[in-house]
């Protein structure tokens, strides 16, 4: 039989906290007012706020936070918009298994919960704590973020190029007073805002920083890690004045508002000299801007971090250090594709060395490399630059994609004649590359002879450090997905991020590679010259001894690097899972 719950005054009664009288009274007055026992002993002040919430927790199963002794970090608040937080008095404290861990103040509101799953996209997992503490909480936390960011804005200001700033305001003030607009008090908080939300993204080790016009504000989102986090909204009457700021700082024309620019920022933080790449794209409700952050550390990180197995690491020492040939990197946009060719152009730039690239846009600058711009507005293609550079008696040449036949016909032709190429190409996995060339019009047997290997990859996050635990009840359906076997998971152990101040709550810091190598010996040639079908030529590879992105991926699971949802998230399902178990149930 199902034990009965407990009433909520019998709880409190039986820990002698209220007596009958005192049940009987707010019963009363509940009735009469339309108010919930809880409320009611509370409003009649027969008992505090506090017991009552405990109360409410231990009859419904939920967890109590005591927010004058639990650590909450300040980062856990870029999970959700500061306009939702003070609205609904809900307190982002992290994420588990890809759902939100909130402190709520009224478990019994219903509506307003399922509204706040709606708004945030997750399963939230609720605690509960007195609304009094949540809104003072609420209230200092913000603050005290607000006071933080005005003190990096400062330091911000004061490291940016003075007489920049001095030509920009002037610009500013010139557009305003053309529209017949003189009031330039707003422009001191414009600049500010702006020193903001650069600073924070910078310190959040974000990647990009999103500002999107919507019908009635302007969103501001980073993306850290590869994930995009909402910041919080910019007002939508000051959204014309901070896109121009944007447009003056980055060196784009103010005036023109139907075309896409682009433009650039550099900028020092922390000591540290940091570029931005600015794109404006103009879009129903305005123009959308998106920043790019490039920090020059991230591009020349070195092979061996980049996240190879061993095995992977020396093949591809060997692979990179032969003296002609084309190696090929393959993924997604955002797959770390740039990274591994400079770590390897790194590795091979020594004074002996002559290495010239082809690059859209050039984004680092390296000593020791001739690094040439592609400007298709100007008859600079990667085919006219590719040309130009075989003239030039170069070893090592690095072209940014093989976007058509005539680029990789002249990239195949350095490589038959002696030269080292590197390149790029968009396709889900290694076997791919190959008819994807072949697809391009370039004859089956130069790609064949020409390619030396090919490398697939995408980017996984890592476990926090900080916060890292054992991970006891594992998705077993996640883990059947990528292809563990009993074998595979007995005494082994799978990891996850508690969440904490140092990863915001997330669980997860910094990012590394799966990969998916594939050097090519005579068979897979020879199907390559016979035009086999990408998946015979995946068949042949694995049985050669590729390992593929999933089984990558499942190392570093077992290695407590990454987790499940992660790999899963990250690499293609018809990739690592349909084709691959396709392959393990035919044998």
């Amino acid at each position: 039989m199902a034990r009965k719950k407990k009433k909520l005054g019998e709880i409190l009664q039986g820990w002698g906290i209220v007596d009958e009288n005192a049940i009987a009274q707010a019963l009363e007055y509940g009735m009469q007012n339309g108010k919930r026992i809880g409320e009611a002993l509370i409003e009649l002040e027969l008992c505090e706020e506090e017991p009552v919430i405990k109360a409410l927790a231990s009859q419904l199963g939920l967890e109590y936070i005591d927010l004058d002794k639990f650590v909450i970090p300040k980062e856990s608040f870029q999970l959700i918009p500061p306009k939702i937080i003070r609205k609904h008095l809900v307190l982002p404290i992290g994420e588990e298994d890809d759902k939100l861990k909130v402190i709520i103040t009224d478990p019994l509101d219903l509506d307003t919960f399922d509204l706040l799953k709606f708004h945030l996209g997750k399963d939230l997992i609720p605690h509960l704590a007195p609304e009094g503490r949540v809104r003072k909480f609420i209230d200092e936390m913000l603050s005290k973020m607000t006071d933080d960011l005005s003190q990096s804005m400062a330091s911000i200001d004061a490291s940016m190029n003075q007489a920049s700033i001095d030509l920009a305001d002037a610009e500013v003030a010139k557009a305003k007073k053309k529209k017949g607009d003189e009031d330039e008090d707003g422009d001191a908080p414009i600049i500010r805002l702006l020193n903001h939300i650069i600073g924070e993204a910078v310190r959040a080790r974000a990647s990009d920083i999103h500002i999107e016009p919507m019908g009635d504000r302007v969103r501001v989102r980073y993306r850290i890690d590869g994930v995009c986090h909402i910041r919080d909204d910019v007002p939508k009457n000051i959204q014309s004045a901070v896109m121009t700021r944007m447009k003056i700082i980055s060196g784009m024309d103010i005036a023109e508002k139907r075309i896409p620019q682009d433009g650039r920022i550099k900028m020092k933080f922390a000591g540290k000299r940091i570029d931005f790449r600015v794109s404006c794209c103009p879009t129903y409700h305005g123009e959308s801007t998106v920043l790019r952050i490039l920090r020059p550390e991230s591009a020349s990180v070195g092979v061996s971090a980049l996240g190879f197995g061993e095995d992977d690491y020396e093949a591809f020492l060997r692979i990179i250090r032969r003296p002609n040939g084309i190696f090929l990197v393959t993924g997604p946009t955002g797959s770390g594709k740039t990274t591994t060719l400079y770590s390897a152009l790194q590795e091979l730039n020594r004074p002996d060395k002559k290495i010239i690239t082809a690059e859209d846009p050039v984004e680092y600058n390296f000593a020791g490399m001739n690094q040439c711009q592609v400007r298709e507005d100007i008859g600079m293609s990667f085919g006219i630059i590719l040309r130009a550079m075989l003239r030039q008696a170069p070893n090592i040449i690095l072209v940014g994609e093989i976007r058509d036949r005539e680029v990789g016909d002249v990239a195949i032709q350095a490589a038959l004649t002696g030269h080292l190429v590197f390149s790029t190409l968009h396709t889900n996995d290694a076997p791919s590359a190959i008819t994807r060339l072949i697809d391009m019009g370039i004859k089956p047997f130069l790609v064949a002879s020409s390619i030396q290997a090919i490398l697939a990859q995408r980017l996984i996050r890592t476990i926090c450090k900080e916060c890292k635990v054992e991970d006891t009840k594992p998705d077993k359906f996640k883990l059947k997905l990528l292809g563990f076997t009993d074998e595979e998971l007995t005494g082994a152990t799978i990891s996850k991020g508690a969440g904490c101040s140092r990863c915001g709550g997330t669980g997860y810091h910094g990012r590394l590679g799966i990969f998916e190598l594939l050097q090519l010996n005579n068979e897979v040639r020879e199907l390559a010259f016979n035009r086999a079908p990408a998946g015979q030529l995946r068949k042949a590879a694995l049985a050669t001894g590729m390992r593929s992105l999933r089984d990558d991926g499942k190392m570093k699971i077992l290695k407590g690097i990454t987790t499940p949802e992660e790999v899963l998230r990250v690499a293609e399902s018809d990739t690592i899972v349909a084709s691959d178990i396709e392959d393990e149930e035919a044998a």
